[in-house]
């Protein structure tokens, strides 16, 4: 399954001797997550190739002479791609090559030392942990380092995930992204831009039914316990009245089995809702907030006579979907020519027989993303059960595609075709 991958923007820098180079600013999920050059990548490939030969995706050639504009703009869709398309092996992306690479690009851009540090990881009941870890630690040894300070089973591990969740005014609480196994948490928590930013432990999965593998170990039924009581709080998950009293006479109890039997009964339990936005459904400029879980896309739209109406998009029904980046750029001639970013996500359903684009404009629209293609991987593993011919290989399409559109302020732009699978 390919990552989201973007390089918006580049920069033409000098170097000690008086030479120019591109710098190229990496970002994944829609956050900085790196700035390199094009040789750096070149040795990067080279070194995956020794390892893995010719089933890479091919690399941007060199140029001996300078380039054109237009040349130096294929270049950066080329180095796009070959980002997002060198992830689609999940043998590469677990490589200590791979791996190492961008661990010491995530460092060197943001000036970072490797050395102890402290970092809190906060539980789905806002308390959090405090963990020993390293400055060049992967999210991944950050989440085996904290779930084995808590007692998690190792082998539920692929059941969470670390997230960068924002804790707003009035209890107000968003997740705004989830942390790539190889992202360093201490790098991005420090370099992200939004504000009462942390790093937060939550369940990572749509389909509610999952809950029953982790009901056997006591820290994982802990954890989802906590998080139920978080969402229905934070009202993500809406239980009726009766429902509610249950819940909180089983609370009462500290009867997590029966409060979470209970709560997979609740509408969007285990839902993972998006901050407001807006949606061009039923027109143009309308107030959504949207749940994301189960295999559909929930949707409350606030019409313009301030009514308000229940619209669901059924996975099964969803062709393709697209993220456009569209950003600004700011400080062009400083040292650090940061991205002011605006992203719409649309996908392609089915209704009435007929295809029809639906729009969403939300800052969150990678988080979006990774939430379709979850729901769409947990399907086809159950397919797969089901019917061992329809495994997958790592290459291979599930049926649904997604697509990514970057567009900066110059008006570059790469169009990137991402089969999910």
């Amino acid at each position: 399954m390919k990552m989201h991958f973007c390089i918006p923007v580049s920069q033409q820098r000098s170097d000690a001797l008086g030479g120019r180079y591109v710098l190229y600013s990496v970002y994944l999920d829609g956050f900085l997550f790196c700035r390199v050059r094009y040789s750096q990548l070149h040795d990067w490939n080279e070194q995956l190739r020794r390892v893995f030969g010719n089933c890479l995706p091919p690399f941007p050639p060199k140029y001996y002479l300078a380039m054109t504009t237009a040349m130096a703009d294929e270049r950066r869709n080329q180095l796009e791609q070959y980002l997002q398309n060198v992830t689609m092996d999940p043998n590469v992306l677990r490589s200590d090559v791979f791996v190492e690479f961008l661990k010491l690009a995530q460092l060197n851009t943001f000036d970072i030392t490797p050395k102890k540090a402290y970092l809190d990881i906060f539980l789905p009941n806002e308390e959090s942990i405090n963990i020993e870890i390293i400055t060049s630690d992967t999210a991944e040894r950050v989440l085996e380092v904290a779930s084995h300070k808590i007692g998690l089973c190792r082998e539920l591990l692929g059941y969470f995930g670390l997230f960068l969740i924002r804790f707003g005014k009035e209890g107000k609480l968003s997740v705004v992204k989830k942390l790539a196994d190889f992202e360093l948490p201490y790098a991005s928590l420090g370099s992200s831009e939004v504000e009462h930013c942390k790093v937060g432990l939550r369940k990572w999965y749509m389909d509610p039914s999952l809950d029953s593998t982790l009901m056997d170990c006591r820290a994982a039924l802990d954890l989802l316990y906590m998080q139920a009581i978080q969402d229905i709080e934070k009202e993500w998950a809406k239980p009726t009245q009766a429902q509610r009293q249950k819940l909180e006479a089983f609370q009462k109890e500290d009867n997590q089995t029966k409060f979470l039997e209970l709560a997979r009964e609740v509408q969007h339990y285990g839902y993972l809702q998006l901050d407001p936005c807006t949606c061009d459904y039923p027109e143009p400029g309308s107030g959504v907030v949207l749940s994301v879980g189960n295999n559909e896309i929930s949707c409350c739209i606030t019409l313009p006579d301030s009514q308000t109406q229940d619209v669901i998009f059924q996975m099964s029904r969803v062709k393709c979907w697209q993220v456009t980046f569209l950003g600004t750029l700011l400080d062009m001639d400083g040292p650090q020519r940061t991205f002011n970013q605006n992203l719409e996500l649309r996908f392609q359903y089915s209704e009435d027989s007929c295809w029809q684009w639906f729009v969403i404009y939300t800052k969150q629209a990678f988080l979006l993303s990774s939430c379709l293609k979850k729901m769409i991987s947990e399907k086809m593993v159950k397919l797969a059960a089901k019917n061992p011919e329809m495994a997958l290989s790592p290459g291979s399409s599930a049926g649904v595609q997604s697509q990514l559109t970057a567009t900066s302020a110059s008006q570059v732009k790469a169009i990137l075709p991402t089969s999910v699978s």
